[in-house]
């Protein structure tokens, strides 16, 4: 295999990535029998997007290396979007319901979900 072939092969397996993240958009939302994008959809989309990006370069192709270079951005926020939302979730749901809340070092409360278990 040529180097100009595997290049071709490097291109053609970002595409196909990139192509992915759609289908796997599509398979999401009927699913869920709503419209949904999902994280996979974005790690697609950047796996996809530096794929053709480094192929972009190679080829020397200004219009195509803007024009992945510019979703690299979208794609790396979403991602750091949807991590932060996870943590506040998380933050917000060990928060909400703790088994008990000490009132002193030696004396802890019942929660209220322990007071209604117990009533």
């Amino acid at each position: 295999m040529t180097s100009e072939q595997i290049w071709i092969v490097f291109g053609l397996t970002g595409q196909l990535l990139f192509t992915a993240r759609f289908v796997v958009q599509w398979l999401s939302s009927e699913r869920e029998k709503r419209s949904v994008v999902p994280r996979s959809f974005w790690y697609f989309s950047l796996g996809g997007s530096l794929m053709l990006l480094v192929y972009a370069i190679y080829k020397q192709d200004i219009v195509f290396t803007i024009g992945q270079s510019s979703g690299l951005f979208i794609y790396v926020r979403n991602l750091q979007l949807i991590r932060n939302e996870n943590k506040r979730v998380a933050q917000h749901k060990a928060s909400e319901s703790p088994e008990t809340i000490p009132l002193s070092a030696d004396r802890p409360v019942a929660s209220t979900v322990q007071q209604r278990k117990a009533a």
